[in-house]
């Protein structure tokens, strides 16, 4: 939980610089007011696969896609979108190895998300050894555990946070359309233990076109999850927009 005495002490000792505009950010975490009110919140969304929609049909509540054929997740949880600024911390937290970015994402995800759904077990996408051994992290179980230390509600929830395994090395999914990026994860993942009539949310970073997601909705289903809910920070809009 928070501690605004504390936080305020922190600061106070150790100056928290914004990773945007390089101000400093005049509290604990590593943004300021004025780049934080100018993330884009994902306000006009799927209700289930969290798509941003065209805010030109503010009362649509389902993309064409979840329209056409129910996605096999129950419903993916991503209260912003997708923009330059949030691409930048994405990838510095990412590629750039700063860890220190899961709390600041924790903080947004948690403060952005009113309608938290209730779930069994928290588990996160995992990465597969070789690219963990690269990387030295997986941001996802960073993420996850944040989450956790952050809310008292989210720290009630088992979580098995390395139930998936990824099995297999794919390539990046960057540049890749959705079919393509389906195809990169046939046959992916895998689950070390049953999860039968378990209502489970995973946790993710970023979802562009939900290939992940699906992929390991597939898994976790077939392991006898009764619900699979995906949390995730971003969500990239349509490319026809």
């Amino acid at each position: 939980m928070n501690n605004p005495t504390i936080d305020r002490a922190l600061e106070t000792l150790f100056p928290q610089q914004c990773r945007l505009c390089r101000l400093p950010s005049s509290s604990s975490l590593p943004l300021c007011r004025h780049c934080r009110d100018a993330l884009s919140v994902n306000r006009s969304a799927c209700a289930c696969c969290a798509l941003p929609l065209d805010t030109m049909r503010p009362t649509a509540r389902y993309c064409p896609d979840c329209l056409r054929k129910a996605p096999v997740f129950t419903r993916i949880s991503a209260p912003y979108c997708y923009e330059p600024c949030m691409a930048y911390l994405v990838s510095q937290w990412k590629y750039q190895g700063d860890r220190r970015l899961a709390v600041l994402f924790a903080r947004l995800w948690l403060d952005a998300v009113a309608d938290l759904p209730d779930v069994d077990l928290l588990v996160s996408v995992p990465l597969h050894w070789s690219r963990l051994l690269r990387r030295g992290f997986n941001q996802t179980e960073l993420l996850l555990h944040e989450l956790r230390r952050a809310s008292p509600r989210i720290a009630a929830i088992h979580a098995d946070p390395r139930r998936l395994r990824k099995r297999r090395a794919t390539s990046h999914q960057v540049g890749h359309d959705a079919r393509q990026r389906r195809s990169n994860l046939v046959g992916a993942f895998t689950v070390k233990q049953r999860c039968d009539n378990l209502r489970v949310a995973v946790v993710e970073d970023v979802v562009t076109t939900g290939a992940t997601a699906s992929a390991v909705s597939e898994v976790l289903s077939d392991a006898g999850a009764a619900e699979v809910h995906i949390w995730s920070l971003a969500r990239t809009p349509s490319p026809e927009h």
